[in-house]
């Protein structure tokens, strides 16, 4: 099977040795987003529903580069610094996902790249 990188400038460019995204088939994977600005490489971070939000935007980016939307999304990952934030980030990322929401696992990790709070990733098929 052939796999197809995807890059969208309207999302921030990997900060490491991997891509955006990668369609297979009719699935695309898309790499966990952080809340860094597409255009001035600066975080968006001033609260955590705010942060959140810009996570939910940069997966966006993506998948609408490759033709896909959140309506397609059937599975993400939530890594978060501290549990304690759950609730607020899960009020931004539900706005995302208003019926039939994906499947979904939310895990409390030590680190995240640039010290984010959140980094979400998801997986969308057509």
């Amino acid at each position: 099977m052939e796999k197809e990188i995807i890059y969208s400038a309207e999302a921030p460019a990997p900060i490491g040795p991997y891509s955006q995204a990668v369609k297979a088939g009719n699935t695309l994977y898309v790499s966990g987003q952080i809340a860094l600005d597409a255009d001035s490489g600066e975080l968006i971070n001033e609260n955590i529903t705010e942060e959140t939000h810009a996570v939910m935007k940069n997966l966006e980016a993506v998948l609408r580069q490759a033709g896909y939307g959140f309506v397609n999304v059937v599975k993400c990952t939530i890594f978060i610094k501290d549990m304690g934030q759950f609730a607020t980030i899960n009020d931004a990322y539900g706005q995302y996902f208003k019926s039939n929401p994906p499947a979904r696992e939310t895990v409390e990790v030590s680190r995240l790249p640039k010290d984010v709070n959140v980094e979400i990733s998801c997986i969308a098929v057509k």
